[in-house]
């Protein structure tokens, strides 16, 4: 496999997660989220928001370019998608560097694989009707700002109960 292969299947697969034999998209989800933790550990909500737009641009083509390479619209295998969904779930998370964190990383996680795989309208929608690269980094981007209002929510009346 030439270089450029190489890199657009590492990209689109996110390092390989989206060949896990089953759920690829839940495997892309899973890994996506120590990436996700570390941005924000190091450079807080913002960094994190900047990477997902760079990661939903990239994405766009990327994604793309891999479904022309091997002659498939949107394959499973293609999770980059929902690496950009994913980390937006991870935005309103009051993340405190300690082992809370891993409960509400997981509950983004949830929560993200709840709408990308239930796919309510809008979601599914965009997902059947935009073509391309675009379309099929869309549809978790909808998924994940689905997420962020329901995680949003529950941390809202969460706080209020933990007082």
């Amino acid at each position: 496999m030439r270089l450029t292969q190489t890199l657009i299947t590492a990209s689109a697969t996110w390092f390989y997660s989206g060949k896990f034999p089953k759920a690829p998209g839940t495997a892309g989800s899973f890994a996506a989220l120590p990436f996700g933790w570390l941005l924000v550990a190091t450079s807080g909500n913002t960094g994190l928001l900047i990477a997902t737009a760079i990661v939903f641009i990239y994405g766009v083509f990327i994604s793309d370019s891999y479904s022309k390479m091997i002659g498939i619209h949107d394959p499973g295998e293609i999770v980059i998608d929902e690496v950009a969904g994913q980390w937006l779930c991870l935005l309103p998370l009051p993340l405190s560097f300690s082992w809370m964190d891993i409960v509400w990383v997981l509950l983004a996680f949830v929560v993200f694989r709840f709408f990308d795989i239930l796919k309510p309208w809008p979601i599914r929608w965009v997902d059947r009707r935009v073509g391309g690269g675009f379309g099929i980094m869309l549809d978790d981007i909808f998924a994940g700002a689905f997420g962020m209002i329901l995680l949003t929510a529950i941390i809202h009346f969460a706080g209020g109960m933990l007082k």
